[in-house]
């Protein structure tokens, strides 16, 4: 697919690191936290999601989400690039070609990213979640399975269910944080991830979600996704010793970080969606610096523990 010199390794890495620079301050103080060889390995994975989502929704990593025509013919053009990066062909963009080298440097069964790509093609066809399953489903592909793909980067064995169920617990924690914040800028696009059950239950119209008088009831449901987000989040922690010391650093300052947003988003109320919720950098710092005696004492913090059977699964 591609002509003349093939890219080196070191130039799509570094193509990598000033994508998720761009499209995530919150993964990239994280990622800083891994050694270099899995630090390298998160980029590179990074940059195909990231590329793929820009790709499906007409983004520039991660801004400016737009409602565009042609959304098959994109999950088309992902999908191929995706399937020659899993086939191990130069594909000639550096995000997909940064595939080809995670899943040539790891164990990642090739299902996973096909099941990112689902997630995909469940926005391209303009669907909504009617239940809370229905919800959990459509984080499992476009974030849990991303944790799952994650944990095999740091060194989990793609064979350790226990583990991965923790890792895919983590991605859906923070997809409903990313879905709580994000509600008005989704509904904007055209779209909405919360449960049609819940909102008929609250009363409030699909098509005028925003409106001044339907946020006390919306604030009620951004607390919900909250505290479903922040059970996750518990669960996903007892997942840290199963990872090296500095992988469990990381890990436990991106729960935090990303729990920070789900927290303050609930804790705002109706006013939640007056401004951006973020975190900023003296409290990222602060987060960083308590997970490093967290992951220091994982063992003891975070023992070994049945999961809670309440919570959703992802499929095997």
């Amino acid at each position: 697919m591609s002509d003349g010199a093939l890219p080196t390794r070191d130039a799509i890495v570094a193509t990598a690191h000033e994508s998720i620079a761009r499209g995530s301050k919150s993964f990239a103080a994280a990622s800083r936290l891994f050694d270099r060889p899995v630090r390298e390995r998160a980029w590179l994975l990074y940059a195909w999601c990231r590329r793929c989502d820009d790709i499906a929704d007409g983004q520039d990593h991660g801004h400016g989400m737009t409602v565009r025509p042609g959304a098959e013919g994109r999950l088309a053009e992902l999908t191929a690039m995706t399937e020659a990066a899993l086939a191990g062909e130069v594909v000639g963009d550096p995000a997909f070609d940064a595939l080809r080298l995670v899943v040539a440097e790891t164990a990642m069964p090739a299902a996973w990213p096909r099941d990112l790509i689902a997630g995909f093609a469940l926005d391209a066809a303009e669907w909504r979640p009617r239940t809370e399953d229905d919800l959990y489903r459509y984080c499992y592909h476009v974030a849990g399975v991303v944790g799952c793909m994650m944990a095999v980067v740091m060194g989990v064995s793609p064979d350790d269910d226990a583990t991965l169920d923790r890792a895919c617990d983590l991605g859906l924690a923070f997809q409903l944080a990313n879905i709580a914040r994000d509600v008005d800028e989704d509904a904007a696009a055209g779209r909405c991830y919360l449960p049609q059950d819940w909102l008929d239950a609250a009363g409030i119209p699909t098509d005028d979600l925003m409106a001044p008088a339907h946020r006390p009831a919306l604030a009620a449901i951004a607390r919900r996704l909250a505290e479903r987000a922040e059970a996750l989040e518990v669960s996903a922690r007892h997942g840290t010793p199963a990872l090296s010391r500095r992988s469990a650093w990381a890990v436990l300052s991106a729960a935090a970080i990303y729990g920070a947003i789900a927290r303050k988003v609930a804790g705002r109320g109706a006013a939640a969606w007056d401004r951006r919720v973020t975190t900023g950098k003296v409290e990222k710092l602060g987060f960083i610096a308590r997970a490093y005696g967290e992951a220091r004492g994982r063992a003891r913090l975070y023992p070994p523990t049945p999961r809670d059977a309440n919570l959703w699964t992802r499929p095997r």
